[in-house]
């Protein structure tokens, strides 16, 4: 009986720790197009489009005007001069839809407007990418007061090759430590271009 227990609380701890990427160095990002927003103004991002200019940072978050990802976007705003040196763009993807993203994206504490924001309203980007998706919880707002009615996937950042492959997969970490890592990785990767 106490064996049972003991598996039956294992499990139940490895069950809610948060899950990681599958993905990893190495593997093949999924090539997605989507609605994106940047200043505002929505278009159609390509990463593959992207890809054509360097490595690109896809950073998935859980929402937009939330906690950590308000931190998130604004770390990369205010360090986007430094991912532009190292010849990288930057990408966030989350299940908000287009209209919070125009918000977000143009919002002068969080995007800024320095990079495009992304939307995934049905989850397949962040499906293909092998992240978790949770479904939205009932009641929950954001930082403004307003009700959060998407699913939300966890935060993890992908730094894609121009060949189309994941240098690095950072999941884990704090907002900001997050967008250090990816800094960290680009910069890395331009340092062995030169």
């Amino acid at each position: 009986m106490i064996k049972k227990l003991t598996l039956a609380a294992i499990a139940a701890a490895i069950a809610s720790l948060p899950a990681y990427a599958a993905l990893k160095e190495g593997d093949a990002a999924p090539s997605f197009t989507a609605q994106a927003s940047k200043a505002g103004k929505a278009f159609e991002f390509s990463l593959k489009d992207a890809l054509k200019k360097g490595p690109v940072v896809v950073y998935f978050y859980p929402s937009a005007y939330t906690g950590g990802c308000n931190v998130q976007a604004h770390t990369f705003a205010v360090n986007h001069d430094k991912f532009t040196a190292a010849g990288a763009t930057v990408v966030g993807v989350s299940l908000d839809s287009i209209a919070r993203l125009n918000d977000f994206s143009a919002d002068p504490n969080y995007c800024a407007g320095k990079f495009p924001v992304a939307a995934d309203a049905d989850g397949r980007i962040a499906r293909s990418y092998d992240l978790a998706i949770r479904e939205a919880a009932p009641g929950k707002k954001d930082t403004r007061g307003i009700d959060i009615d998407h699913a939300t996937t966890e935060r993890t950042t992908f730094i894609v090759t121009p060949d189309g492959r994941i240098a690095a997969a950072v999941g884990g970490l704090t907002p900001a430590a997050n967008v250090e890592k990816a800094l960290e990785t680009v910069q890395q990767l331009s340092r062995k271009r030169t």
